[in-house]
């Protein structure tokens, strides 16, 4: 806990921060809290708050997101129909071909395109590394995998910012909106800082699409795992969050929350939310972000384009 106070006390003093800046001028909290936590970038390889800072936008993050639970119930599931399962699951494996064929293309390995491609369509660094203990041993691996989280946490935090602003331009109601920014954003952070930036119905449907694909990363890497025969060793963790997330929407869905729990369970997982929001604005080093070299960055860019784009149109075509 010594450790780890420090990190944790200034990710939460950001957040306390965009939160009255939010309050007072009407802006996203989340918005104010990514580009206050990215002004103190470079506190991010300080000792003192190294492990505080990675402890709340990895743990306490997933805390958050398992409370979001409580404001969510089976009935606005259902209200989003089968639209979006089907959404996920095609776009995640035109995604995934698509990057191979990309890799191939470009003059790169097939591990390098299932990486980077696997990261973009499922949950980002995540799925980063979960993809990468399961790919052939090789001399790059641990370097391309390194590029493939910095790439997809970078574009993440952009698309986190343009995606709601395009989305709206081309006049997707906030429902809508909310779907695609789960269905296109790599990380989920960035997936609930930019559907609540939105409002609280996008947030609500962007959270559930992200689950979506969340859930789907163990599948894939098994699928992985039998392809290039790595059975032992090579499993990806369940998403516990995911999982209590589903636990908690269905007690709230059966009234089995007393009212002023479901309230403060809520309350908690906003500021769980925007302090991990603002951790990850500290760890985010755009420039950083290119020191692969412009053929891998061309690769992750592309990949997160045609995702996008492929999203966009099948809503706008059926």
């Amino acid at each position: 806990m010594r450790g780890l106070t420090p990190g944790v006390v200034l990710a939460f003093v950001v957040a306390a921060a965009a939160t009255f800046l939010s309050e007072h001028y009407g802006a996203p909290v989340m918005l104010f809290a990514l580009l206050i936590g990215m002004a103190l970038h470079f506190l991010a390889t300080d000792p003192r708050a190294a492990a505080g800072i990675d402890f709340t936008a990895k743990r306490l993050l997933r805390v958050g997101i398992a409370l979001l639970g409580a404001r969510i119930t089976f009935g606005q599931v259902a209200e989003l129909g089968a639209t979006p399962i089907a959404l996920v699951l095609v776009c995640l494996t035109a995604t995934i071909a698509f990057g191979l064929l990309l890799a191939r293309v470009m003059g790169r390995s097939w591990s390098f395109g299932m990486l980077t491609a696997g990261s973009v369509a499922i949950c980002g660094a995540s799925a980063a590394l979960a993809i990468s203990a399961v790919l052939p041993h090789s001399e790059t691996r641990e370097r391309d995998t390194l590029f493939t989280v910095v790439a997809v946490t970078g574009l993440s935090t952009i698309a986190m910012v343009l995606y709601p602003i395009l989305f709206a331009a081309i006049g997707f109601d906030e429902i809508t909106i909310g779907i695609l920014l789960g269905a296109t954003i790599h990380d989920v952070a960035q997936v609930v800082g930019a559907g609540y930036a939105v409002s609280a119905e996008a947030g609500d449907a962007a959270t559930l699409v992200k689950l979506l694909r969340v859930a789907l990363m163990p599948v894939v890497v098994l699928v992985l795992v039998l392809l290039v025969s790595r059975r032992s060793g090579a499993r990806a963790p369940m998403p516990v969050f995911a999982l209590v997330f589903v636990l908690i929407l269905a007690a709230n869905s059966l009234d089995l929350i007393p009212g002023l729990l479901q309230a403060v369970m809520v309350d908690v997982s906003r500021w769980l939310l925007v302090a991990a929001i603002a951790a990850l604005g500290i760890k985010t080093s755009l420039q950083a972000m290119f020191e692969g070299g412009p053929g891998h960055t061309l690769i992750v860019l592309t990949q997160t384009v045609f995702l996008a784009a492929l999203a966009t149109a099948l809503l706008v075509l059926f």
